[in-house]
């Protein structure tokens, strides 16, 4: 009776667990049988992480704030000058950000530092490297190439010389000249024999400049703040603050000077200025003196007084307007002799014209901007020409205002020229030598008046030039971590632990991938939906027959395991035959029909199993049952029934039928009638009926009695069936070659044992 024939049956599995606690484990469990391995890595990995920790040289970070004052986000301080009207450009943060980062300002930093050449000692666990700590600081006034290739070993073989790579002495503190060119080493300290010897490491100026540019970061702290943070990474703490400390000097000390050049450039004008009108003051008042020496004048009328009030008054006016001419022709002389130089600013000195006087801010604001630029960027960068081009635009436009001025100012001067003449007939009217003496006094009042305003400037101009500040304040002076940075000493042994980890993980993933023959439930699982009866553990034990009464052993009770499966679908048919095979020989399909045979029969129920495989027959040698007359005979006709079965000793209720003579055609034999005839007798007699069938991938006499049976169980061994076999059973079960098709893993290791998968729920065992 097939299995289909029975009515439809629900049943809960008996070992089931969830698909992914499944998966998990069938990925981990192989590994953990390996766990020695993953022990023995991980100590060598640890260990390796220990020696690495002990030989890196730590990594310290130096930081400071610098507080940058930016005209656009509205952090720029009040200006105590800003009555006085120096330009004095604001800071753009993104500039100041590019100029920290040049390397010019690295270039100053690197040649102040002596950082072209580093310091070392020897130490147990290599070399360490110092700064302040060396005894000498080495020079380098002519470089060979030679002197870049390899580190220098300095030893003091007296207080007063130096050995270099242990072959030429040379005396400290004075220009030597060696094979690495000319050197001059100095002592920081005092050194003697006992001193301990310093490994010196030079370059190039310009590596060194691209070697501590790339380490420095420079980075706001924020989006809508001024405030920049500079970090440098090192493995001196001292180093890295002396980094930052004099690169913020030479940004201040830059910045200072470009403020102070426009304050030069100005106070150089009235320099020059104030001499001209101090000699000309002096020669008015030795006239005035030597006039009235002569004439006895000591006092004017009241007349006389008012004439030169108004006359001075007139005066001044022609006075300014001459000052303001003289102001527009230098300036424009400025302009056309320095149309293509850059780096000063005209002086404008009694011009009030607010256009003009914005156009020159606009162009030392060009201009500065031009040179801030400059430093960060090439002459082709498209914003260099832009300012460029907005300069010459600039210089036109003075020049367009400083001929308009000039035309307006010269029409004042000719109307204050002819107001003069007025004056000076109505003055003609007062005696001679007073009106002498007026004109003479009031050049006089003139050139004073002059002479003090440019007094006034000149100490305005001198006082800007002297409280030059820098656009920016430190906020936190350089200073250094207390921990180092690099390594981090978790962050090393959870890498190395992963490594050591991984190395295991990926021998045995590769041993696996090479692997042909199933080694993991998995691998079936992958391959064919044939559903999974049960599993056996593989096999310590000498004995075949392991089942038996009041045995407790892991096997024996794996094997209950399958039997209890068997029974779920097997209380609706009272009679089953039981077809066992696999697809080679020695994947255990003798064992496991032997042993579930005598389960079967410890339960009191008749059980009997032939020995089907004609060719190679064993299952008679292991009970020493004779041969002579087995189921070979039976088929030939040369037997009855009662002739072949023999009963298995020590084992109640279970018996077998030995394969009997090799005949010549095996195949032909169980092709015939009576085959089919020997299953319908047995059914009578025995409750289950088990065939040890020859394996399908050798012969074919498994699919010749597979429409006799009522169930297939197909073997599969681990670390023996090859995995191709696989398809051909998913082939066989998706033709329906055999009733009731199901798989027995054998030889399962201990870590799989008791694995089983919810596709079991899905089987025609629980339907």
């Amino acid at each position: 009776m097939s299995m289909n024939d029975n009515s439809a049956h629900s049943y809960v599995p008996y070992q089931v667990v969830s698909a992914d606690n499944s998966a998990l484990r069938t990925y981990i469990m192989p590994l953990l049988r390996h766990w020695p391995w993953y022990v023995l890595s991980l100590s060598i990995a640890l260990a390796g992480a220990y020696v690495y920790l002990l030989y890196k040289q730590p990594i310290y970070r130096t930081q400071a704030s610098l507080l940058l004052q930016d005209e656009k986000r509205g952090n720029a301080q009040a200006n105590p000058l800003k009555e006085l009207e120096v330009y004095s450009p604001k800071k753009v943060v993104e500039n100041e950000l590019e100029v920290l980062q040049s390397s010019t300002l690295m270039e100053h930093v690197v040649h102040t530092l002596h950082l072209d050449t580093r310091y070392f000692h020897e130490t147990s666990f290599g070399k360490r490297e110092i700064y302040t700590d060396s005894p000498v600081l080495m020079l380098v006034e002519v470089a060979n190439p030679t002197l870049y290739k390899k580190p220098l070993t300095l030893s003091f073989p007296t207080n007063q010389s130096v050995r270099i790579n242990n072959t030429e002495t040379y005396l400290l503190n004075q220009g030597i000249q060696t094979p690495y060119g000319r050197l001059r080493i100095m002592t920081r300290q005092p050194v003697d024999t006992k001193t301990e010897p310093v490994v010196v490491q030079a370059m190039p100026e310009s590596a060194a400049v691209s070697m501590y540019a790339s380490k420095l970061k420079v980075e706001p702290t924020s989006k809508t703040s001024t405030v920049v943070r500079l970090s440098i990474e090192d493995a001196v703490p001292q180093k890295g603050e002396a980094i930052l400390a004099t690169l913020i000097n030479a940004y201040n000390q830059a910045a200072i000077t470009d403020k102070n050049r426009v304050a030069a450039n100005t106070l150089n004008f009235v320099e020059n200025r104030l001499r001209m009108v101090s000699g000309e003051l002096s020669s008015v008042e030795k006239e005035v003196e030597d006039y009235k020496s002569t004439m006895a004048i000591t006092d004017l009328g009241a007349q006389a007084q008012s004439f030169l009030q108004t006359s001075q008054q007139n005066d001044t006016q022609l006075n300014q307007v001459a000052v303001q001419l003289a102001a527009l022709n230098d300036l424009q002389e400025f302009i056309a002799t320095q149309a293509d130089k850059r780096g000063s600013t005209p002086a404008t000195i009694g011009l009030n014209d607010p256009v003009l006087l914005g156009e020159i801010n606009k162009l030392s604001e060009l201009e500065l901007k031009r040179d801030g630029l400059a430093q960060t960027t090439s002459d082709e960068n498209p914003m260099l020409q832009t300012l460029d081009n907005q300069i010459k635009a600039t210089k036109n436009n003075i020049t367009q205002n400083i001929k308009s001025m000039k035309a307006m100012l010269t029409s004042s001067q000719e109307q204050y020229a002819a107001k003069n003449e007025k004056l000076e007939s109505s003055i003609r009217t007062i005696p001679r030598q007073e009106r002498a003496l007026l004109n003479i006094t009031r050049q006089q009042t003139i050139k004073n008046n002059l002479y003090t305003y440019l007094l006034q400037k000149r100490e305005e101009m001198a006082v800007t030039f002297a409280a030059s500040v820098a656009d920016s304040r430190i906020i936190d002076a350089a200073k250094s971590t207390i921990d180092p940075v690099k390594p981090v000493g978790i962050v090393i042994y959870a890498l190395f632990s992963l490594i050591g980890l991984l190395v295991p993980t990926g021998a045995i993933a590769g041993r696996n991938a090479l692997n042909t023959r199933v080694t993991r439930r998995v691998d079936v699982e992958q391959v064919t939906q044939v559903p999974i009866l049960g599993e056996v553990m593989n096999k310590r034990q000498r004995e075949t027959l392991i089942v038996a009464p009041n045995q407790r052993s892991v096997i024996a009770e794996q094997i209950r395991s399958i039997r209890t499966n068997l029974q779920t679908w097997t209380e609706s048919s009272p009679k089953q035959v039981m077809l066992f095979t696999s697809s080679m020989s020695g994947e255990g399909k003798s064992f496991v029909s032997l042993n579930l045979g005598a389960s079967l029969a410890l339960m009191r129920q008749p059980t009997i199993i032939l020995e089907m495989d004609m060719r190679m027959p064993r299952l008679h040698q292991l009970f020493d049952i004779d041969n002579v007359v087995g189921l070979s005979s039976y088929l030939s006709g040369e037997a009855t029934l009662t002739d072949i079965i023999k009963p298995v000793p020590g084992h109640p209720n279970y018996f077998i039928i030995p394969s009997g003579p090799l005949p010549p055609d095996p195949s032909e034999l169980l092709h015939g009638p009576a085959m089919k005839e020997l299953l319908e007798s047995l059914r009578d007699q025995f409750r289950y009926i088990l065939l040890d069938a020859p394996p399908i991938g050798i012969v074919t006499d498994a699919q010749v009695v597979a429409p006799y049976v009522d169930s297939t169980l197909f073997v599969i061994r681990h670390g023996v069936t090859p995995k191709h076999s696989l398809k051909l059973l998913d082939t066989l079960y998706r033709e329906q070659r055999f009733q009731n098709l199901s798989i027995i893993l054998n030889g399962v290791g201990g870590s799989e044992a008791y694995h089983y998968n919810d596709r079991l729920k899905n089987s025609y065992l629980y339907r």
